[in-house]
């Protein structure tokens, strides 16, 4: 029940929950104030002290307005709603007077500082600051911390405002940085010198308010005023994150998170802000042509002419990888498809039908984790295969939720109840009463690799009869961000990946480098990296990368979502759709579009719900007729983070965090 109480603000009165603080009081009457620790998905510090106000009537000194509640003020004399003033002479001198204090041992290196242009200490001392200081004496200096390859200290800077510490104990879940000290001896360190684990370090970056924390691989390459920012999406997995790409010239500088509370909030996994500098090494940037066992360079007239030479007359397949996005699945279906093949998209063996929504996406949301009151995971590792869920996954533990595991014991960054680790503990919670669980929100989410097993099929019709019984939402963790998208237009086979591999002559591999493909059959590689794939093949046809075309990517939970190109491929590499429809001219079957807007209208009339761009549609429920799956235990899908995908592999710096997690799973012993 909502506690509704009057204030006046600034001479506004509004109406504002109780429970709310007056800095969260203010944002609603549109009202800015000032702060450095305080952050909304953040615990409350009330230590930096810049966000002060005053409360006429109360104590006759500024009130630090992110630690006081609305139902904390007393009304007037005669009961008029309280008066807060963000403007008053008493504010603007408590104010200054902060600023001065947090300048006083501040190294004003704003010119090599790589926060300048975006450096909140900068902006809020123009704004609330002075043009002076009274403080002579020496400045207090610090040594920087060595927190790892991603982010680089500078602790001179730091204003001790703890958002760092209180991200990676409450978001990130480790244990690894905290305060010590007092006063002028007070400072951030992390324990025993210890470099930070965890798959969502790089967020700290944003939090920081002054230039202590910044980006190693970013550091020094370009000023913020440089760069040209482009809104997209992350498809280093199958959430979906909203980031904002941010490039100098055709150059990719760096990826940031943007917020989207239904998805990603406002944080994002390493791999996803750091792979960039992937997105430069071992591109392919010309067609080649195999002969005499040899790639040799071509041109694209001769690269086409000799993939439509191949593909005549042969049964051809196609196989999409897991960066693909819904326009290069829908163009490959129907080029493949025209020619008498097939093609298919769960290249990871995954068994989940095509045409049931609700088995391959689910009827859940991720928001519904933030309210779920009892979580079932089931073979899946959300830390390694989606961090920023995970992240989610522990707010909703931490706010009360209880959580269950069915698959190897691993650390999840909170406590679980571990059940099990074989489909037996499915088939044995079947036959139990859930009718207490029946009156709690519930969740069950199921992970790839539960799924890509030769009983996946009958494990996901026993999760989904587990899920009805229960009365749980039901969701899949896929672990590519293409598979959605592909599998909501059909790119798949009756028989999965050998049917459709069967008997094929062509395979025509569209960025699937996680695979094998048959040994006896002609090879035609589309992609953007010279990774597995494309050492295979007997035609490479170089293809954009994800921040090189606009693509139309369909997250885990089903919500399509729009990435648009923030530069161009390099060389003579084109976008993906458009090499499709310039083979099939070559072919003599021309697909019926010449622009991505045509394209995108014949996908809409074909699948509708794919132009409801960042809804999450409701999918029917159809549970699947029950098998009874196997006894082996469960395995997950990923076991190295960092090397998922061509462009993480390509990257120098996913190779060195993947290195350095290797060597902290398996410490040095010493030699007896």
């Amino acid at each position: 029940m909502s506690d509704l109480r009057k204030v006046v603000i600034d001479g506004t009165e509004v109406e504002v929950d109780g429970a709310m603080t007056l800095i969260q009081a203010c944002e609603q009457v549109g009202v800015e104030v000032p702060r450095f620790c305080y952050h909304e998905r953040l615990s409350i510090a009330g230590n930096c002290r810049m966000c002060l106000v005053e409360v006429v009537g109360g104590p006759p000194k500024p009130t630090a307005s992110c630690a006081m509640q609305v139902r904390d003020l007393r009304p007037g004399p005669e009961g008029q709603p309280p008066v807060v003033k963000t403007n008053s002479p008493m504010v603007k001198k408590a104010r200054e007077g902060v600023m001065e204090f947090l300048l006083i041992n501040h190294p004003l290196d704003c010119p090599i500082c790589d926060q300048g242009g975006e450096c909140d200490l900068q902006d809020q001392a123009m704004a609330y600051g002075v043009d002076f200081s009274r403080y002579r004496e020496p400045k207090r200096a610090t040594d920087d911390l060595d927190l790892g390859p991603l982010v680089e200290t500078h602790m001179t800077r730091c204003i001790s405002c703890t958002r760092c510490v209180r991200f990676t104990t409450e978001v990130a879940g480790i244990a690894q940085m905290g305060q010590t000290g007092r006063g002028e001896d007070a400072e951030i360190t992390s324990y025993l010198g210890e470099t930070l684990d965890s798959n969502m370090q790089g967020n700290i970056i944003d939090l920081c308010p002054v230039g202590a924390l910044v980006s190693k691989p970013y550091a020094f390459t370009a000023r913020p005023w440089e760069l040209t920012k482009t809104e997209s999406i992350d498809v280093m997995d199958a959430l979906g994150s909203n980031i904002r790409v941010d490039t100098k010239g055709r150059e990719v500088m760096r990826i940031l998170p943007r917020n989207h509370d239904g998805v990603n909030e406002e944080w994002i996994s390493d791999k996803s802000r750091f792979v960039w500098d992937g997105l430069k090494r071992q591109r392919l940037d010309t067609p080649y042509i195999r002969e005499n066992g040899k790639l040799r360079k071509a041109g694209w007239a001769e690269a086409l002419t000799a993939a439509a030479a191949a593909m005549k007359g042969k049964k051809p397949a196609g196989l999409l990888g897991d960066l693909a996005p819904v326009e290069a699945a829908f163009a490959l279906k129907q080029m493949i498809e025209a020619q008498g093949g097939s093609v298919e998209c769960r290249t990871d063996g995954i068994k989940v039908p095509a045409g049931n929504r609700s088995a391959y996406v689910g009827t859940a949301t991720i928001e519904d984790i933030d309210t779920a009151e009892a979580i079932m995971l089931i073979g899946t590792n959300p830390r390694v295969e989606a961090p920023v869920l995970n992240a989610r996954l522990r707010k909703a533990w931490s706010r009360g939720a209880n959580v269950g595991l069915v698959g190897p014991q691993v650390d999840l960054t909170y406590e679980y109840t571990h059940i099990g680790n074989s489909p037996d503990v499915i088939t044995d919670l079947l036959g139990r009463d859930h009718s207490e669980v029946a009156k709690k929100s519930s969740m069950i989410i199921v992970g790839a690799g539960a799924l890509a097993r030769e009983d996946g099929d009958a494990v996901l019709a026993a999760v989904m009869a587990l899920a009805e019984s229960t009365k749980s939402t039901f969701m899949i963790l896929h672990t590519a961000a293409g598979r959605v998208g592909a599998l909501d237009v059909g790119a798949v086979t009756d028989g999965g990946l050998t049917a459709a591999l069967d008997g094929a002559e062509v395979v025509y591999n569209l960025g699937a480098d996680e695979g094998d493909v048959p040994a006896g059959a002609f090879v035609i590689y589309q992609g953007s990296h010279g990774d597995r794939g494309a050492h295979r093949a007997d035609i490479i046809l170089p293809a954009a990368a994800y921040t090189e075309e606009n693509g139309l990517f369909v997250n885990t939970e089903g919500r399509p979502q729009l990435a648009l190109r923030a530069s161009f491929p390099p060389g003579e590499a084109k976008e993906n759709w458009a090499i499709l429809r310039a083979l099939s001219a070559e072919l003599g079957a021309t697909l019926p579009y010449d622009s991505m807007a045509q394209l995108r209208q014949a996908i809409v009339s074909a699948h509708p719900h794919l132009g409801q761009i960042d809804e999450v549609t409701e999918n029917e429920w159809q549970p699947i007729k029950a098998k009874k799956p196997g006894k082996a235990a469960f395995k997950y899908a990923i076991t190295d983070f960092y090397l998922t995908n061509p462009i993480a592999r390509a990257s120098g710096l996913m190779a060195e965090l993947s290195a350095n997690a290797k060597a902290r799973a398996n410490p040095a012993v010493a030699a007896e």
